[in-house]
């Protein structure tokens, strides 16, 4: 099976000393991966350096066979949601993906329609973002995110702000593209739970060092959730109960 991403002994530093340090990993085509830690584990500075919003300290990256800088083609295949999106208060939906279309060749009204069908937000496409919900939002990141048809999606927290069924919701989505189109996710997330419902593969992250990269199957092999699972990991690492 292809392998769409790897690193190879990454890392990212700051200035202040955090960011994440000795990340190795690689993920294949149609696999939906987890990155699960808490706020300041280093989820996000991996994915900044994955879409070239940050460079790596050491270390490469390699995104469809692409290393270092030479991958300005590669990644008109990737879509990324990272943090909140960027959304201008005036524009409606359909006026940012009108926009965002400019970007990519052989994207038009239809694929626009398509992609907010894709994410609930149809019935509100012609409303300013602006009056959007913090859900709305996200979903709104969603849909450019997918816009191009990306053969890879980088998700950070993508259910931020999203009630039960609209979580629900935006967690089929990722299952069916990956399924019936091998798309290829990295999602990154602290809640336990939702990675254990969305991916079939866990990165545990913590305060910037990889604890592990186990199938969810190998993880709940000996722990009864993945919330059991990550606390192990973090006993382990801390040689002390973590309460």
């Amino acid at each position: 099976m292809e392998t769409v991403l790897s690193l190879d002994h990454f890392s990212k530093v700051y200035s202040n000393g955090r960011g994440a340090r000795n990340i190795t990993f690689s993920i294949k085509r149609g696999q939906v991966v987890g990155l699960l830690g808490p706020n300041g584990s280093g989820k996000t500075t991996i994915m900044k350096s994955l879409t070239g919003l940050a460079q790596p300290s050491e270390g490469m990256v390699t995104i469809f066979g692409k290393q270092g800088t030479d991958r300005e083609a590669t990644l008109a295949k990737v879509g990324a949601l990272i943090e909140q999106p960027a959304l201008y208060e005036t524009l409606s939906a359909l006026d940012h993906l009108r926009m965002a279309a400019q970007y990519y060749p052989n994207v038009g009204q239809e694929r626009i329609e398509k992609v907010l069908q894709i994410v609930g937000l149809m019935p509100y496409g012609k409303e300013r973002c602006g009056k959007f919900s913090l859900g709305m939002k996200q979903r709104m990141g969603l849909a450019l995110a997918l816009l191009s048809e990306p053969e890879l999606m980088i998700l950070d927290e993508p259910t931020n702000g999203l009630d039960i069924e609209a979580t629900v919701e935006i967690r089929e989505i990722i299952l069916h593209l990956a399924k019936e189109k091998g798309v290829t996710f990295l999602v990154a997330s602290h809640l336990a739970s939702e990675i254990e419902k969305l991916c079939d593969t866990v990165l545990v992250l913590y305060e910037g060092e990889m604890l592990s990269f186990e199938t969810k199957e190998e993880a709940l092999r000996l722990h009864p959730s993945l919330e059991d699972y990550f606390l192990a990991k973090v006993r382990d690492k801390k040689g002390s109960v973590v309460l």
